[in-house]
Formats: C-alpha cells, sequence, structure tokens
C-alpha cells in the first residue's frame, strides 16, 4: 500500500488547520462583535463555501490561481512559484473551502462568553488585546477545539477543490480522496477500499471527539 496520499492528506489537513486557526479567530471575533452594519454580508461570503459545490469554487480558483490571471501572475513574481498544481495551491485553496468550519464554530464561542467578564475587565482597566488572551480565548476553549477538529476533518476528506487545483500528481498533489477515485476508475476496488476504510475510521474519531466535548460541555454548563 502506498501511504503518500495519507501522509499529504493528514498534511494538507494539518496546515489548513493551523493556518486557519491564525486566521480565522481573529475573523470570528469580528463577526461576532462588530457593529460594522454590513457584517452580514461578510458573515455570508465566509459561509459560502458551505453551500456552493466544492467543483465550482475549484474552478473560479483555477482560475484566479492561474499564472494568466492578475492575482496568480502576481503570486508566481513574489513567491516564484505558481499555486496551480502544487501543495501550497491546495493548502490555500483548503483554506478558502475550510474557512467556514472553523469560522462558526469560534464565532459562537465568542458569543456565548459571559458578557459580564468582558465588562469588568474592562472596569479593571484591561485593553481589549487583554482581555481577548485571558478571558475570551480560555473562555471559548471548547469552541476553539471543535473548531479545529471540524477544519481537520473536512479538509481530510476534500475532493473537488483539491482535484480541481491539485490535479493528480503523486508525491505533491495526489491525495488520497484522489487516490480513491483513480483506484474506482481502474476497478481496483481492494486499493480503493484500504484508502476509504483508513478514511471512515479517522472521520468516525473525529465525530466521536466532538460528540465527547459536547455532553463535557453539557455537564460542566
Amino acid at each position: 500500500m502506498d501511504w503518500i496520499p495519507l501522509i499529504l492528506s493528514l498534511k494538507l489537513a494539518v496546515f489548513t488547520t493551523i493556518v486557519l486557526l491564525i486566521v480565522g479567530t481573529p475573523l470570528a471575533y469580528f463577526l461576532a462583535y462588530s457593529r460594522w452594519k454590513v457584517a452580514f454580508f461578510l458573515e455570508a461570503l465566509v459561509g459560502l463555501p458551505i453551500v456552493l459545490p466544492p467543483t465550482v469554487l475549484g474552478f473560479y480558483l483555477l482560475l484566479a490561481f492561474s499564472p494568466n490571471s492578475f492575482l496568480g501572475d502576481f503570486i508566481k513574481d513574489l513567491t516564484g512559484a505558481s499555486l496551480v498544481f502544487s501543495f501550497l495551491g491546495l493548502v490555500v485553496a483548503s483554506v478558502i473551502y475550510s474557512l467556514p468550519f472553523m469560522v462558526q464554530p469560534l464565532k459562537n464561542g465568542f458569543e456565548g462568553v459571559d458578557r459580564s467578564m468582558l465588562e469588568l475587565a474592562e472596569v479593571l482597566g484591561k485593553s481589549k488585546w487583554i482581555t481577548f488572551w485571558k478571558v475570551m480565548l480560555p473562555n471559548s476553549k471548547n469552541a476553539i477545539i471543535t473548531g479545529a477538529i471540524l477544519t481537520f476533518a473536512h479538509t481530510l476528506g476534500e475532493f473537488g477543490v483539491v482535484l480541481m487545483i491539485g490535479g493528480s500528481i503523486p508525491k505533491e498533489t495526489k491525495v488520497a480522496s484522489i487516490a480513491i477515485f483513480e483506484y474506482v476508475e481502474t476497478l481496483d476496488f481492494q486499493s480503493a477500499h484500504q484508502y476509504a476504510l483508513i478514511l471512515l475510521g479517522i472521520s468516525f474519531t473525529i465525530l466521536l471527539v466532538v460528540q465527547l466535548l459536547g455532553i463535557r460541555k453539557k455537564h460542566i454548563s
């Protein structure tokens, strides 16, 4: 069994989760407490990948990342590499595709923090930055863990977007979901079953962890 597609899938999921923890946390905080009147538009934009077919998103990202486009040409001049058919491109596309799976749990967690604790920190003269780190994040721990787990699981099972952006380059962009598709196309069901069973086991374990976190949160509250 070739383990490289599975390793690439896990690597992609880890990188995407880390990037979204960095990018999604301030975005979720902004959406939770912003008084910007059109914040709902930004929230709808963030949630778009949930309802948009992956191939549609992948198609437009392919056009955007293409060296013939302004953005693709700019990125190539800046980094010396193209995002199309590269692992870096998979990471960028996965960050966009999995964005709502990180932002939404974090937003709900931030909104659930007791406002009295935030007001107390303000009365004590703590800056918003200190309040965010010392009050907001510790009291949103379960939401952060849930967002990270859901992002990891969602990225692990990506197919349409990664196929459009990365294709199927061995040891570079051929992740497990692509390998399963190709094995089924060639009627090699035994090999497809090996990859599928491992992904099934990982996904089921992840869902169990999310459920246990939910039960633990109810008991605590």
